[in-house]
């Protein structure tokens, strides 16, 4: 029950932080608002990192797989992305498509196990419920 709390809680954030950004954006310009989420959320972990203990920074360098670093990178072009498509379909349009694209991509990564995921079976209702999305999509754009 508590994951499903917090999944809800990370995707009205998102969409608050996707219309803040927006508007930091119009103001500025992208990549000073861009930079500004970066920054900001860097300071937020560094001192989270500070109270909560400073024990494991070093087992950084010992990541498996160092691709699997770049999250930050992938963070700055979610950022980005986000702006740019919630300035140009607004809110609502622009998380309804971000959430399926989501939801695509988790259940292709799901399906074939990859970036060290553990590897599922094909499930039809999953598949289902992934063309219901997107023919929500369709409903919710009808005019």
């Amino acid at each position: 029950m508590m994951g499903i709390i917090i999944a809800l809680i990370s995707g009205a954030l998102m969409s608050i932080q996707g219309v803040f950004n927006t508007e930091v954006t119009k103001q500025t310009s992208i990549w000073v608002s861009n930079s500004w989420v970066q920054f900001s959320a860097l300071v937020v972990c560094l001192v989270a990192w500070f109270i909560k203990g400073r024990d494991s920074f070093g087992k950084l360098l010992q990541v498996d797989h160092k691709y699997l670093l770049l999250g930050g990178v992938i963070g700055a072009f979610i950022t980005l992305t986000v702006i740019m498509s919630m300035d140009a379909l607004g809110p609502a349009k622009a998380a309804l498509l971000i959430v399926v694209s989501q939801l695509a991509v988790a259940y292709v990564i799901e399906l074939f196990g990859l970036f060290g995921m553990e590897k599922t079976d094909f499930s039809w209702s999953k598949l289902i419920g992934l063309g219901i999305a997107v023919a929500g999509i369709v409903i919710f754009k009808w005019k």
